[in-house]
C-alpha cells in the first residue's frame, strides 16, 4: 500500500478552504527567510501558494544572508507584536552564523505554528501540545487517514533532530507506540530498524535503509529528502523496501505535502487560538 500524502493533503487543504470559508475569520501567517538560499525560497514559495489555495493571507519577509542574530530576532519581535500576525514561521536552515536557538526562542509561542520553540516542544513532552511540528504532525495524520494503528505497536525512529526525529518519537509514545530513536551513535541499526512495525526515518541520507533492514509487513516512513542526479531521492531504498513493506511512504509525494498541510492547520489553529478578526 503506498501512502499517497499529496491526495491525502489535497482532500485536508480542501476541507481545510472551506473551513476558513465558514469561520469568517482570515488567517494570516508570516514568512521569515534569511539570505537566498534556492531550497529555501522554493520551499517558502510552496507554502504562500498553499496559504493562497486555502484563503490565507501571507506576508513575505525577506533579510539579507549577511544578517545577524540580533537583526533577525529583532524582525522577529516586530510581527509578533503585529496583531494582524497570527502565525510565524522561520525557514530552516539559517545561515550558519546566525544562532538558530536564539532565533527560534523568540517566536512568541502563540504564534509559532511550526512547534519549535522551547515552550511548544515542552508541551509536546508533556502530552499536552499547542502546536506540533508540521511534519511529524504530518506523519500521525497520514497513519490515521489510512487506518494504520499505533497504539501497541513496535516503532523505531531513525534520526533525533529536534525538527524531527525527536518530536516525532513524542507524537508517536503520546499515542501509545513502543518507541525506540536510533541514530549515529547506534550500535546494530539493522538489528533494531528490523523489529520496527512502523519505521520512521529522517537521516537525509539517500538509500539509507535497505531491504535486509526492513521487517516483513513494516509500516515505512521515509521523512528524508535529498537531490541524486537531479532527482528527489528519500532515506529510503524504495525498489528493495517495497516489496517487503506493508505500507510505505514514495519520495516525493509522501510527508512533503503533508508538512505544508499541517502548516495551514496549525494557523488556522493559532488564528482561532488568538481570537483571530473578521475577514476584511
Amino acid at each position: 500500500m503506498i501512502l499517497d500524502g499529496k491526495a491525502t493533503a489535497d482532500r485536508r487543504l480542501g476541507k481545510l478552504k472551506e473551513e476558513i470559508q465558514a469561520s469568517g475569520f482570515t488567517p494570516r501567517l508570516a514568512t521569515l527567510i534569511v539570505g537566498k538560499d534556492p531550497g529555501s525560497q522554493l520551499y517558502i514559495r510552496m507554502k504562500h501558494r498553499a496559504c493562497e489555495r486555502v484563503g490565507i493571507e501571507s506576508v513575505s519577509v525577506e533579510l539579507p544572508g549577511e544578517a545577524k542574530t540580533g537583526e533577525v530576532v529583532e524582525e522577529i519581535g516586530c510581527l509578533g507584536e503585529d496583531h494582524s500576525i497570527d502565525g510565524i514561521l522561520v525557514q530552516l536552515p539559517l545561515p550558519r552564523h546566525v544562532e538558530q536557538e536564539t532565533v527560534i526562542a523568540a517566536i512568541p509561542p502563540e504564534k509559532d505554528v511550526d512547534g519549535f520553540t522551547p515552550l511548544s516542544l515542552g508541551r509536546l513532552l508533556s502530552g499536552d501540545p499547542l502546536f506540533s511540528p508540521c511534519t511529524p504532525l504530518g506523519v500521525m495524520v497520514l497513519l490515521a487517514e489510512y487506518g494504520i494503528p499505533v497504539e501497541g505497536s513496535d516503532a523505531v525512529v531513525v534520526g533525533r533532530s529536534l525538527d524531527v526525529g525527536r518530536p516525532m518519537a513524542l507524537l508517536l509514545l503520546n499515542a501509545g507506540a513502543t518507541v525506540t530513536v536510533c541514530h549515529s551513535k547506534t550500535r546494530n541499526l539493522a538489528e533494531k530498524t528490523g523489529s520496527a512495525e512502523i519505521l520512521v526515518s529522517a537521516v537525509g541520507k539517500p538509500g539509507f535503509i535497505t531491504g535486509p533492514m526492513v521487517r516483513k509487513g513494516a509500516v515505512v516512513i521515509d521523512v528524508g529528502i535529498s537531490q541524486v542526479g537531479g532527482k528527489p531521492c528519500g532515506d529510503v531504498d524504495f525498489s528493495a523496501v517495497e516489496p517487503l513493506a506493508r505500507a510505505i511512504t514514495p519520495v516525493p509525494g509522501g510527508v512533503g505535502p503533508m508538512t505544508i498541510a499541517m502548516l495551514m492547520e496549525n494557523t488556522l489553529k493559532a488564528a482561532r487560538e488568538r481570537g483571530c478578526r473578521p475577514a476584511r
